[in-house]
Parts: structure tokens; C-alpha cells; sequence
């Protein structure tokens, strides 16, 4: 079993005013878009972590099989709310998918494809940090195995669990990926432009 986590809490501050998650795209939002791009994976939850504009996330968001957490500490850091997602995943989950909410070019088959190298990894041994790589660039989303459940949510740093990762560097499985998307983040108008067309 494995948990997505989808942060969707951020303010979008180099976007301006805008709230990039609530941008078209193809046929509905960003956050809509990568929302459903998890769903329609072998994930078996997903979690959507709501701060900024939670009322209107959540709306948009509305009638899917999703549960919620809201992170009142957003402010402070992505990592807030990778623990907030964290803390009320199913205590049965043997992993954690931690997915970017300004990432929607990641396909449900690319979701898999990761959840499956974790799968067969646990089963040989259960601690294991699942990360995508692309012309050896690593991206997102990163998979933690349960068993780091508790680094996680005590991991000191605030702009996510990269030190839990470069602490553990035996426990990294680099899964390298056909495409370039999970590189393709939007945190700028420009980039906002140019991954709407693809």
C-alpha cells in the first residue's frame, strides 16, 4: 500500500497574486490535473494537504475520493505539510508518495512506474527512498518507505525531506524515468506558459 501525498498548501508567491494550483489547464486546473494524475495511479490513498486558499483547493477538488489535511503551519515550509500529510496516511501504508501539486505532466503511468520499483524493492528489504532521475537530474515525486515515518516528522528542515534523503544515501533506488516531467514544475508565469501547450 502505498499513500499519495499531493502538497497543495503553497502560496505561489513567485507567481504574483495568482494561485498557480488554481490556474487553467488542459481541461480543468493544475491541482485538478495532477489530482487526477495520482488517482487514476495504483496509489492506494491520496491525501491533499490544503494552507493557502484552503476553501477554494478543496472546492475545486470536489467529488473525488480524496481526504484532507490542513496544515496551519504552512507558512513556515514545505515540510510542515509533508508532515501533516504523513501523520494521518493509514497506518497499513507501506510507503509515502510525496507529489508536488505544480507538477501536472506527470502521467498516472509515470506514478506507476515508480510505485511498482518501490514495490519490488520493499519486498527485498522495507527501508527504501524511491527517487526519479532524468538525464541525471532528480525530480519528483520521492517515495519513503514507512519506516521513516518518524524522520520524517522529525525532520528539522523546512523546505522538505532532502535531508532525510542525503541522510540516508544507502537506502536511495534512482528509478530513471522516459521523460523530462518530473522536472516540469511550474513556479513562474514563463514556466506556467510553456508547459500549458505540452
Amino acid at each position: 500500500m502505498v499513500s499519495a501525498i499531493v502538497l497543495a498548501a503553497g502560496e505561489s508567491q513567485r507567481m504574483g497574486s495568482q494561485n498557480k494550483l488554481l490556474l487553467p489547464f488542459k481541461t480543468s486546473t493544475v491541482v485538478e490535473q495532477v489530482a487526477d494524475n495520482v488517482l487514476q495511479s495504483t496509489a492506494s490513498e491520496v491525501i491533499v494537504v490544503l494552507g493557502h486558499e484552503a476553501d477554494q483547493i478543496r472546492a475545486a477538488l470536489k467529488g473525488r475520493p480524496i481526504r484532507f489535511a490542513v496544515n496551519p503551519e504552512f507558512q513556515l515550509g514545505m515540510t510542515t505539510s509533508i508532515r501533516a500529510g504523513v501523520e494521518i496516511a493509514s497506518t497499513d501504508t507501506s510507503g509515502f508518495m510525496i507529489c508536488l501539486s505544480d507538477l501536472p505532466l506527470i502521467t498516472s503511468e509515470e506514478f506507476n512506474r515508480l510505485i511498482g520499483a518501490f514495490e519490488i524493492a520493499i519486498a527485498k528489504t522495507e527501508k527504501h527512498i524511491v527517487v526519479p532521475v532524468y538525464s541525471g537530474k532528480r525530480g519528483n515525486p520521492v517515495i519513503f518507505s514507512a519506516t521513516f515515518k518518524n524522520d520524517i516528522l522529525a525532520h528539522k528542515g523546512l523546505k522538505g525531506c532532502k535531508g532525510v534523503i542525503k541522510e540516508n544515501p544507502d537506502q536511495v533506488l534512482e528509478i530513471e524515468m522516459a521523460s523530462d516531467n518530473i522536472l516540469k514544475d511550474i513556479d513562474t508565469s514563463d514556466d506556467y506558459g510553456k508547459y500549458r501547450s505540452e
